[in-house]
């Protein structure tokens, strides 16, 4: 961690999960200096100045690509894409579902908090159906995006999802999607009790955070018939786990039938 404070409002699970990531990192002893955080726009791009990795905040919604060209152009790295729910399925909704089916190397991080709040809490694609927000006074009247659904849908090789009230599970979550040789995207339930919670509910921040424990239910015991959005409950854990070519192995192959090829320095030459 850089510094002792962040700008993350009082009650905020960001924090929570950030210090998830570090131990994510130091959980599986990897070398400081090829750890690679990029971050979009939004609550959860702030990460990029409290972390002493090397870190690139980025555009609003091109985290992926830009850690898409950095994956190819060192494959050595290991890349954590740090996102909001706003940030990777509204405006960076297109880039996630090509870097699953891509199948890139790197982890996406999501915090997901159901609602825009560094722009002031208006509604986003994971705000609920029904739900208040800024531009929702009345009800949201769209349905939600699953993000873990979409990933898995667009060929994402590791889906979970974990919440900051069960951290150490939260840990090794992230941390086996780290660990994971392909793309994984890693879900965290994030409360926001500044904007969604004082319009939502009556409950207070830890409130918020203990009622994480009623709402998630271990994906060994949940039953898309009995639980969901009706009931008001969500899977998780490991929800999708498999093995299939990186995207940068597969690009090396094409490289290799075109004739490109490094040189002994490392410089690539052209084909003749």
């Amino acid at each position: 961690m850089r510094g002792g404070k962040t700008l993350w409002c009082a009650g905020c699970t960001n924090g929570i999960v950030t210090r998830a990531l570090i131990d994510a990192f130091l959980s599986l002893g990897l070398d400081p200096s090829r750890i690679v955080v990029i971050a979009g726009i939004g609550c959860a791009g702030r990460i990029t100045s409290y972390l002493e990795y090397s870190t690139v905040h980025t555009a609003h919604g091109r985290a992926l690509a830009v850690a898409t060209g950095a994956k190819l152009a060192d494959p050595g790295l290991e890349i954590v894409v740090v996102m909001g729910d706003g940030d990777c399925a509204a405006i960076g909704g297109n880039h996630l579902i090509h870097a699953a089916r891509r199948n890139v190397d790197l982890t996406a991080l999501i915090f997901n908090n159901a609602i825009y709040g560094m722009t002031g809490g208006q509604a986003g694609p994971t705000t609920h159906e029904g739900d208040r927000s800024k531009t929702s006074p009345y009800g949201n009247p769209e349905p939600a995006f699953d993000i873990c659904e979409l990933a898995w849908a667009a060929g994402a090789t590791y889906v979970a999802r974990g919440i900051p009230y069960a951290y150490l599970k939260l840990v090794q979550l992230i941390a086996g999607g780290i660990a994971h040789k392909g793309f994984s995207l890693v879900e965290a339930v994030s409360d926001c009790p500044t904007y969604y919670g004082r319009m939502n509910t009556k409950l207070d921040a830890a409130g918020m955070l203990a009622a994480q424990k009623e709402d998630a239910v271990t994906v060994d015991r949940y039953d898309p018939e009995r639980d969901g959005p009706i009931a008001g409950t969500y899977p998780v854990g490991l929800l999708h786990h498999v093995e299939r070519a990186r995207f940068a192995d597969v690009y090396a192959q094409v490289r290799k039938r075109a004739g490109y090829e490094p040189d002994g320095d490392g410089a690539a030459e052209s084909a003749p």
